[in-house]
């Protein structure tokens, strides 16, 4: 059986691409995921409150953002699988799609959605306080009573963790940068911003070894890289920035990746180096990271392959 149209993952960027391929009456095929990147609905799954995603004045849990996403691509006919796609075939066409559970189908259009994973460290504790106290995304969560006026600690130090670090001292009263070595490895500019900024302190050769509150975060223990001595930071919150996965790995040999292992898109399009599939989402964005952009790029992605397959003369449509 050939497919219109096939979503591979799900999320901001794969719901919404489902949305509006439904509306153009696209027969869609959609593989959520189960549990390669993460749970079907994507990161938003494990996030409490979002705040920063329009139509919500008063925020939204992320759970229950992505619930009102699924529900909507259903209302326009998608037909949602909940099971991780584990080989494709993009050399043949139409390309060949096939899932954990040996559903093998044909798709005339893909459109890739896989998101991409924060990396983290691990810690003891950090499970417990996963949105009460330790994050990956300074903007996604920075404002969160939670750190209001608090002291928070972030780890890294490339570009990204600087500007978390800059980011967050709107919302908390001292920022602690823990960086493993003895210099930052960011831009000159963003270094500068840094060190001339008073709610910013600096710990080099600092690496966190543990977390501990009780509801909440109250302190991490950080090691010192070069003598090993530990001692405490008490902090209401702990940021990662220590980078993203892209879960690209099904398609390392198929599409152009950059040197990070992001899906390549052509200009301002979705479209891949293979005429037929799009990426949408994190998955192509190492910059934003963000609900609305993803989503944003699933609505490009699914405009873009309804005008191609219309151009191809091959789309069915189906009564909604």
């Amino acid at each position: 059986m050939v497919e219109n149209l096939v979503i591979i993952g799900s999320g901001p960027a794969g719901y919404t691409a489902a949305i509006y391929a439904g509306r153009a009456q696209l027969k869609t095929l959609v593989f959520e995921g189960f549990c390669v990147g993460g749970i079907p609905g994507g990161q938003l799954m494990t996030t409490t409150e979002v705040e920063n995603y329009p139509g919500f004045s008063e925020g939204v849990q992320g759970p229950k953002l992505m619930q009102q996403m699924r529900q909507q691509a259903l209302r326009w006919g998608a037909m949602l699988i909940t099971d991780d796609v584990i080989a494709v075939d993009f050399t043949q066409y139409p390309f060949a799609i096939a899932s954990a559970d040996l559903l093998e189908v044909k798709a005339r259009a893909v459109i890739i959605c896989t998101g991409a994973t924060a990396k983290r460290l691990h810690l003891p504790g950090e499970e417990k306080f996963w949105n009460n106290g330790i994050s990956a995304c300074a903007i996604c969560d920075g404002a969160n009573p939670l750190f209001e006026n608090a002291e928070i600690a972030v780890v890294g130090g490339g570009d990204s963790a600087v500007e978390e670090a800059l980011y967050l001292t709107k919302y908390a009263r001292k920022v602690h940068l823990l960086v493993r070595s003895v210099r930052l490895r960011a831009s000159k500019t963003m270094q500068e911003r840094v060190f001339n900024h008073t709610q910013i302190h600096i710990h080099w050769h600092s690496s966190p070894i543990s977390a501990h509150g009780d509801k909440v975060l109250r302190r991490v223990q950080i090691r010192n890289t070069q003598t090993g001595a530990v001692s405490n930071l008490p902090v209401g919150g702990l940021f990662y920035a220590i980078g993203h996965t892209p879960n690209t790995q099904l398609f390392q040999d198929q599409l152009e990746l950059d040197e990070a292992g992001y899906i390549k898109t052509q200009g301002k399009s979705t479209a891949t180096n293979i005429p037929g599939i799009w990426a949408a989402g994190d998955v192509q964005d190492r910059v934003y990271r963000q609900a609305i952009t993803a989503a944003g790029t699933g609505c490009m992605a699914a405009l873009e392959a309804e005008r191609w397959l219309s151009e191809q003369r091959s789309f069915v449509t189906f009564a909604v």
